[in-house]
C-alpha cells in the first residue's frame, strides 16, 4: 500500500469510531454528516480489509483488528497533534491555569493535601478543580477535558498513559478504648463489628449488597479467600468519615496505611496491623495521550511524582 494515496483522514474517522462505537456519535464528534461518517467507515474497511466494526447486541463492536489498531493510531495522531502545536514554554510562578484532576477521595486526603501545599509556593496562581470519580467518564480523560485521573484502576484503556505513584499496605483503625486494642487477632476481628470504605474507578456509584462479598473489594477478597467473612455495618465512600467513626463509635476501619495515618497523632484512636494478609495496592496516575506532551501537564506529573516520593520515605 502507498500511504501517499491514503486519505489521513480516515485514520482519524477511525480513532473516534472506535472511542464512541457509534457512526452517529462520531460524526457528531467530528462536525460531519452521519451518511460522510458512514461512507468513511466504509473506505476503512476497503483499505484495511476487514469490518473493524460490527453490529451486535451490544451496539457497534470492535474487531479484533481494530483493537490491535486503536492504540497505534491514537499514538499517530497524539505525535502529530503534538508537532503541530506551537511550542510554548510553560512558567508555573505565572501560569494561571485550571488542572482538572479525577481523584478519590483517599487520595484527595492524602497526596493532594500535600500537592496543595506545594503549588502555594510554586505556582501560586495555578487552579486545582477536583473531581469525584462519579463525576467523569474515561471518555472524558480521553478526550483531554479531564487532565489526569488519580486512583486505583483494575483496568484502563490501551490508549491511557499511566503511572504508580505508590504502593500501600492496610491498616486497621480503632478508638483507643476498643476491646480490640489489647488483642487483635483474626477471631476477635472477624466478631467485631466493621466500617467498609472504597471508591474506585470512573462513572456513577451504585448501591452496597452486603451479600456481594466478591465486589466489596479488597479486604473482603481476602476474607473469602480464607472463608471468612466479617459483619460490615457502615458502607462509605469517605475516608475522612470513616476514620472519624471508628474513632468515636466501636466499628474497626480497615484501610490504605496512608490514610490511616491521617489520624496517627490522636491519642483517641490506635492504628494496628490487620490479623491476615491483604496485597499492597497501587495508587495510580493516568491520562490522555492528548496531553502527554503538554510542557504544563508535563511539569504537573513532575510534580506529583516528586510530592509522592517523599511521602513515600516518610
Amino acid at each position: 500500500m502507498n500511504i501517499a494515496k491514503v486519505d489521513l483522514n480516515l485514520l482519524v474517522y477511525l480513532d473516534v469510531l472506535l472511542r464512541e462505537g457509534s457512526v452517529t456519535k462520531a460524526a457528531n464528534q467530528l462536525s460531519i454528516t452521519q451518511p460522510a461518517m458512514s461512507n468513511g467507515l466504509k473506505r476503512l474497511r476497503d483499505l484495511f480489509k476487514d469490518p473493524l466494526l460490527v453490529r451486535t447486541s451490544d451496539g457497534m463492536t470492535p474487531t479484533k483488528r481494530a483493537l490491535e489498531l486503536q492504540p497505534i493510531i491514537r499514538d499517530v495522531l497524539s505525535r502529530l497533534e503534538s508537532s503541530i502545536q506551537p511550542e510554548t514554554d510553560f512558567d508555573p510562578l505565572t501560569s494561571e491555569r485550571t488542572f482538572r484532576i479525577m481523584t478519590s477521595d483517599y487520595a484527595e486526603s492524602t497526596l493532594l493535601l500535600e500537592l496543595v501545599g506545594r503549588l502555594a509556593n510554586l505556582a501560586p496562581n495555578i487552579t486545582l478543580d477536583l473531581i469525584t470519580p462519579s463525576d467523569v467518564t474515561f471518555h472524558d480523560v480521553e478526550q483531554g477535558k479531564v487532565d489526569m485521573a488519580i486512583n486505583r484502576f483494575d483496568e484502563l484503556p490501551l490508549s491511557f498513559h499511566q503511572k504508580v505513584i505508590w504502593y500501600d499496605t492496610f491498616s486497621c483503625v480503632m478508638s483507643a478504648d476498643h476491646p480490640l486494642v489489647e488483642k487483635c487477632d483474626l477471631e476477635r476481628y472477624l466478631n467485631a463489628q466493621h466500617i467498609w470504605v472504597s471508591k474506585t474507578g470512573f462513572g456513577v456509584g451504585v448501591g452496597i449488597d452486603p451479600n456481594e462479598v466478591q465486589k466489596l473489594g479488597w479486604v473482603d477478597a481476602e476474607l473469602t479467600k480464607i472463608g471468612k467473612q466479617r459483619s460490615i455495618r457502615v458502607f462509605t465512600r469517605h475516608y475522612h468519615a470513616a476514620l472519624q467513626i471508628a474513632k468515636t463509635q466501636q466499628l474497626i476501619a480497615t484501610l490504605p496505611t496512608k490514610a490511616a495515618k491521617l489520624f496517627s497523632y490522636d491519642p483517641e484512636v490506635v492504628i494496628t496491623e490487620p490479623p491476615f494478609d491483604i496485597p499492597p495496592i497501587a495508587l495510580k496516575m493516568a491520562w490522555s495521550a492528548l496531553l502527554h506532551h503538554d510542557a504544563g501537564h508535563i511539569w504537573l506529573r513532575r510534580l506529583i511524582s516528586d510530592v509522592a516520593a517523599e511521602l513515600g520515605s516518610q
